[in-house]
């Protein structure tokens, strides 16, 4: 089967604003996705680099910002 990656990290990335959590130095969200689309997100600019100990990951300011719209895309009842 193939597979769009595109719409996969996008689907992961949305669901990553389920999972979101502020602390006192942003927004951050759990890790427990697959590695290849993490690491693929964080090339992208989205996410801190997930190969660290910490059991989750910041989201950038334009990594929270679409998280947020594809989670409301995708999700949110109309």
């Amino acid at each position: 089967m193939d597979i769009d990656q595109e719409k996969v990290e996008q689907t992961v990335l949305a669901l990553l604003y389920l999972t979101s959590f502020k602390d006192k130095f942003g927004l951050r969200t759990w890790k427990g996705h697959d590695w290849e689309v993490m690491n693929s997100l964080h090339e992208k600019g989205y996410i801190s680099n997930p190969a660290t100990k910490a059991k989750s990951v910041a989201l950038t300011e334009e990594g929270a910002k679409l998280s947020q719209e594809l989670f409301e895309k995708r999700f949110a009842m109309k």
